[in-house]
Parts: structure tokens; sequence; C-alpha cells
């Protein structure tokens, strides 16, 4: 591991001015860590400087009437054993579980896995079915960006230059749920994941399909082609539509062919699980 200078601003303010300050390039953005120490340590990347976010107030939740801003440095252990997040978006705590192990998720964050935008994310396939946004801050001040626009590629998301991921915002509860296949559970990235959520506002379900590059995808199916409560027919038009918009990707942990199949099945899954949890079901 290269050596680097630590920099643990105690303010937004003085974050924000000291990446503006920092040359570009030589700076890496330290959330939770749980990948960024990985590479370090394999000296994939060799910056200059590491800026901390672990002492700003950003690792806190709110309501505001039906919608949950969650800081973008709060654990996703705190968010799994909350008791109304896990009633109001099961999907995002389905998800959640899905990131290796407890201690993982003890310092694994929202915004440090947005940052990095990996394509086989397990969390922004669920945060794309539920519409989620961005609270993003910077030299400019603050903006809000949809994660679907935040996230373009792997370790590219669409952040100017000094800019922070501050929050998340999810704008309503949604039954929802959230499936993956992959070989070793707490070990492995999943090889195809499936989240689907039925939003009340606009009656529409949201599936988002993620493991393979260059990045995790949404899909509205249409009024007619997955009504509220669909009917078998209905379901395995979506399914294999969601399939068909699977770009064919192989590689060293599965095909193309192989990520279209279990797509397929995972599309039907979810979307039954999400229906189920619509009609009371446990």
């Amino acid at each position: 591991m290269s050596s680097f200078d630590l920099v643990a601003p105690a303010s937004e303010e003085e974050a924000v001015a000291w990446l503006a300050r920092a040359p570009t390039g030589e700076t890496a953005v330290l959330a939770g860590g749980t990948d960024l120490l990985n590479d370090l340590e394999e000296q994939r990347i060799a910056p200059r400087h590491l800026l901390s976010l672990r002492r700003l107030p950003w690792n806190r939740w709110s309501w505001t009437g039906p919608a949950l801003t969650i800081g973008s440095t709060t654990p996703l252990v705190d968010l799994e054993y909350d008791p109304k997040i896990r009633s109001e978006f099961p999907g995002l705590i389905g998800a959640i579980e899905a990131v290796g192990s407890v201690a993982l998720r003890a310092r694994a964050t929202l915004g440090g896995n947005l940052g990095r935008s990996g394509s086989a994310s397990d969390l922004i396939p669920m945060l794309l079915a539920l519409d989620a946004s961005a609270e993003i801050v910077g030299p400019s001040g603050r903006r809000s960006v949809p994660v679907d626009a935040l996230v373009v590629a792997s370790r590219r998301p669409a952040l100017d230059p000094g800019e922070l991921i501050r929050s998340v915002l999810l704008p309503e509860p949604r039954a929802s749920a959230y499936l993956w296949q992959r070989i070793r559970p707490a070990q492995d990235v999943s090889h195809v994941g499936v989240a689907a959520a039925f939003s009340p506002g606009d009656g529409r379900w949201r599936i988002a399909l993620g493991g393979v590059p260059p990045r995790a995808i949404r899909i509205h199916p249409g009024a007619s082609e997955l009504p509220g409560r669909p009917s078998k027919a209905a379901l395995e038009a979506a399914a294999r539509r969601a399939a068909e918009r699977l770009p064919l990707a192989t590689d060293l942990r599965a095909t193309g062919e192989y990520r279209r199949l279990v797509a397929h099945a995972l599309v039907i899954r979810a979307v039954e699980a999400a229906g189920a949890m619509r009609e009371g079901a446990p």
C-alpha cells in the first residue's frame, strides 16, 4: 500500500472546500471503505490524499411524511435493524441483507455504494426500483440527482469535480422485494440481482436488474403489460421483456445466456413476493 495523507474534516463546508482545492485525481474519498481499502491494499489505486467522511453528520436518517432521507455515511447495519424501515421498505432490507456479512454491513454505506457505482451492486437495483434520488453537495451548492442519472458506469458516478454524495431520498414506502443469484452468499457478488417495487402513487411497477456491466438498468412495465395485480400471463410477458433488456454479458462469473434465464425467473419471483406484501401476506 502506498503512503497517503488522511484528511478528516469535521463539517460539510470544510469537506467541500478541501476537495475543491485538491489536485484532480490525487484524492480518494472514504465513506465505509469496504471496497476502497481493498483497492489500496492491492495497489489498484495510489492516491496522495484520503478524504474521510466519518466525522460528518451524515450517518443518520429522517422521515418527512412518507419520504425517507438516509445520510450517505449511515452504516447499512443500522438501517437493517430499524423496524420502521423494515416495514416500509422491505425490498431495501432484502438488498442490504444481500451485502456480504454482518461485519461488512457494519461499515458499508449507501453513499459509498453509489460512489463506486458497481455493476454488480445489490443496493443500486433496489434504489432504482424505489425511484431514489441523491442529494449532492459541492462548490456550487446542493443539487438533487435521480439515482438512475447518477449511476453511469462502474467507478464513474455522474459527479462534477469537488462534489460529494450527502444523502439518499426514498420518496414513498413501497411493497418491494430483492432477489439475487450467486454461488457463495457472503463472499461472491451477484450474477444477477432483481428488484421489484410497486408504487402506490402512480399504480405502476418498477423492475430493476443488476449484475452485469456497464450498470444496473431499470424497466417501467406498461400498465397494460403489468397491472397492479398481474395475471400469470402478464407477469410472464413482463419477465420476458426484462430478460431481453439485460445485456448479454459473459465474464468469469457467468455467461450472458445464464444471466438471461436467471433474470427471467427472478423477475417473476420478485414481483410475486412484492405483490404478496401488498396483500398483507408475510
